[in-house]
């Protein structure tokens, strides 16, 4: 399980947020979580209904599924009298050439008070693909809760966070208490496989649905450690495609070994070119937009419960590349790194083959971090390739091409939204969230705020351990439940400060 150590109680802890007004914090709050600990069977049950549904967006012959499930939040949506738009996101075309429309994307609302800041909640219903042959211990669609624990494809990927929103939205209605925000929801069934669609309709639709949108709050990350977290940047990424041609055919080795330029040869040595032992990317100025490490950041790294040796023993290596828990989490989140993923071409079949590969394509990716921009990474890598291999002298071609192009995220800590969300994890866990970063890419966060203009933050209640894309996917029922009651903090909490002259 995921669980922290028991806080002080709740009442003290809202004393500690509120001070004279912790009573009136106290009521609103005790009879949302009461009802959230009563009814968190069902809150499991209805979580196992949607896991059921094999959403995997990766197959378009399994679009139909996503469907299902986008179908199911409508009717959980519509029953808390929300309005639902199915906004459609276009078509996609098969490798047949046959067309096929993608899943549509949930816009809805619930009844506007123009008094009341405005949440939209972000969220995805597609998951990873999942066989239990692929080594799960039990049926991935099958929810199975052992030790506290609720195993199944998509429970903390993103169905169990989409669900615990809407229940938290649900205690209030049946609590008898006014939700203290105006709460929009966008839900999609294609995050898994980039997301198709999506920029459009934002961009579409940012002078309608979003126009009256204050917050935009996304829950498909997961913490660090035990201990809770909020998270405000993520990094980029560009994927590249090194290809080198030779001969117009393969070759045998030992007919023509010693007497062509082999493209493999060439390969190698431009992929060489990247990267030096300490991971020091070797492209002549990727790093002169990297922004300057102030103290004060410095400090955010200081007291995060990251285990060095214990995160050697999970992954089986022997060292990093830094010596210290604060460079390891740097590396891997404020500064940019380059990994190679493969070649194509080079006759990966086992046994001892003796081919000389006509054409060759090198694989690698560069995690981008704020400021730097896809274009200006693209061309620097580019030239630096092209200088490398004009170095060689060889007859061969060269192509390089790029994918993805995904930009950098980062928000400001001091945002009404951050100061909500740590008062709600403290209201619920007793214990201030981590400030964490991820180091992988997230690419609607800059998405949002890039083409609406509002405010991102990322409030993550899955565990360090959850394996998200992982076999044996899981969330536990703490996290979930618990996770449940931060989202009903948040609301109250970001209303509280709207209503605070400082915030305004």
């Amino acid at each position: 399980m995921n669980c922290i150590s028991p806080g002080p109680s709740l009442a003290l802890v809202l004393m500690s947020l509120h001070g004279t007004s912790c009573f009136e914090t106290l009521a609103a709050l005790r009879p949302l979580f009461q009802h959230i600990d009563r009814h968190q069977n069902e809150f499991v049950q209805r979580l196992g209904e949607w896991v059921a549904v094999p959403s995997d967006s990766s197959q378009p012959a399994l679009w139909g599924e996503v469907e299902k499930v986008l179908r199911m939040a409508e009717d959980r949506i519509t029953a808390m009298g929300g309005k639902v738009e199915f906004a459609d996101v276009g078509s996609h075309q098969l490798p047949s050439g046959e067309s096929i429309k993608r899943p549509p994307i949930i816009l809805a609302c619930f009844e506007k008070d123009p008094k009341k800041p405005t949440v939209c909640i972000y969220g995805h219903v597609d998951v990873q693909p999942a066989k239990k042959e692929d080594g799960w211990a039990a049926e991935p669609f099958t929810l199975t809760e052992l030790n506290g624990n609720l195993y199944g494809r998509g429970t903390t990927d993103n169905k169990g966070p989409v669900l615990a929103w809407l229940h938290a939205i649900e205690t209030y209605q049946a609590t008898k208490q006014e939700v203290p925000v105006n709460i929009k929801l966008i839900v999609e069934g294609l995050e898994e496989t980039g997301s198709d669609g999506l920029e459009e309709l934002i961009r579409n639709r940012k002078d309608t649905f979003f126009s009256d949108v204050d917050y935009i709050v996304i829950s498909d990350n997961v913490w660090l450690s035990r201990r809770p977290a909020l998270t405000y940047g993520t990094r980029g990424s560009t994927y590249f495609f090194v290809e080198v041609e030779g001969p117009k055919i393969d070759l045998h080795s030992g007919v023509f070994g010693g007497c062509v330029q082999e493209p493999m040869s060439d390969l190698t040595a431009l992929l060489g070119d990247l990267l030096d032992h300490t991971g020091n990317i070797l492209v002549p100025g990727i790093n002169d937009s990297v922004t300057p490490l102030t103290e004060e950041e410095r400090k955010l790294y200081t007291d995060l419960q990251f285990d060095v040796e214990e995160m050697k023993q999970e992954i089986g290596v022997q060292r990093f590349l830094q010596d210290t828990k604060e460079a390891v989490l740097m590396a891997q989140w404020r500064y940019p790194s380059l990994s190679i993923h493969g070649i194509e071409g080079a006759f990966s079949l086992p046994g001892s083959k003796t081919v000389i590969p006509r054409r060759v394509i090198g694989k690698f990716s560069i995690r981008q971090v704020p400021k730097m921009e896809p274009a200006v990474v693209e061309k620097q890598v580019t030239e630096h390739l092209h200088q490398m291999f004009a170095q060689r002298n060889s007859p061969n071609k060269l192509k390089v091409s790029t994918t993805v192009r995904a930009k950098a995220w980062v928000a400001d800590l001091k945002d009404p939204q951050y100061i909500a969300g740590q008062k709600a994890i403290k209201a619920v866990f007793g214990v201030e969230p981590e400030l964490i970063r991820e180091g992988s890419t997230i690419p609607i966060a800059h998405s949002f705020q890039e083409l609406t203009g509002k405010s991102v933050m990322m409030l993550p209640i899955g565990g360090h351990d959850d394996g998200e894309h992982s076999q044996n996917e899981k969330i536990s029922r703490y996290n979930f439940i618990e996770g449940t009651k931060v989202f009903a903090a948040y609301f109250y909490e970001l209303s509280l400060l709207k209503q605070s002259p400082e915030t305004n």
